[in-house]
């Protein structure tokens, strides 16, 4: 991974201390966490990992978007996947990548070092229950979204993404998904299109659609506003009260 390095900040104040994997942590965890733990900085379209490369960090996403891509020996490539903040990148025990990681827009990473973070594993339970956790709703993640790819149509991929992006920004601000809630979408439409199988044009199509219809309200290209979140939820074939904070 080449990229900038930074000085670090105090746990306490970690915008995605709640969603980390840290965030089960006792003061004396966090303390073994801090005396490991540095910062990486990668600007929007830098590579953060290549497939196959050692993985000699770990690391939670603090702010920014990565994609997940899988290249093809014809050299095509198609996005699997979007690390958000708090998202974690890379397995413990796990010593190569398994995708092409770039950062879509600038990127925070809060890196440990692999092996330090596997003996840290081993020996504190909070941080190896919550990486479980966090790995079983990845798992549910996954799921759900071959539903999303293999069984939807245009409109209902384009909302349901919508809906999984809000209900994302709701819970990293401790929030719940609510009428009239705005989010910035994490990718542009050339993106959204690789990610959900669709082409650009259906993209802009599905969301001009959605727009005319008062699903959503465009305040800019990547501004959307929700006026009535069970309405866009419906639109994307899901029921309003998922995603809920625990």
């Amino acid at each position: 991974m080449k990229d900038l390095l930074f000085d670090t900040q105090e746990c306490a104040s970690c915008p995605i201390r709640h969603r980390a994997v840290c965030a089960r942590c006792e003061a004396d965890e966090l303390k073994r966490l801090e005396a490991i733990k540095f910062y990486r900085r990668f600007e929007a379209g830098q590579p953060i990992v290549w497939k196959g490369d050692a993985m000699d960090v770990v690391g939670s996403m603090v702010d920014g978007v990565a994609a997940l891509s899988h290249g093809m020996e014809d050299g095509r490539t198609q996005m699997v996947g979007l690390l958000l903040p708090s998202d974690f990148l890379g397995r413990p025990g796990r010593r190569e990548a398994t995708h092409d990681v770039r950062a879509v827009t600038a990127v925070t990473l809060c890196c440990f070092r692999r092996r330090p973070f596997e003996d840290l594993v081993e020996s504190t339970p909070h941080v190896a229950q919550r990486l479980l956790e966090m790995t079983l709703d990845e798992l549910d993640a996954v799921r759900e979204w071959m539903v999303v790819l293999g069984r939807k149509t245009a409109r209902e991929k384009i909302a349901s993404f919508l809906t999984t992006i809000a209900r994302r920004e709701a819970v990293l601000r401790r929030a719940r998904a609510v009428n009239g809630m705005r989010f910035d979408l994490p990718i542009n439409r050339d993106a959204m299109a690789d990610y959900l199988g669709l082409t650009i044009e259906t993209v802009s199509r599905q969301i001009s659609s959605l727009k005319r219809d008062n699903v959503i309200v465009l305040e800019s290209k990547r501004t959307v506003v929700v006026p009535d979140f069970a309405r866009l939820a419906a639109e994307a074939g899901d029921d309003s009260d998922g995603g809920l904070l625990c």
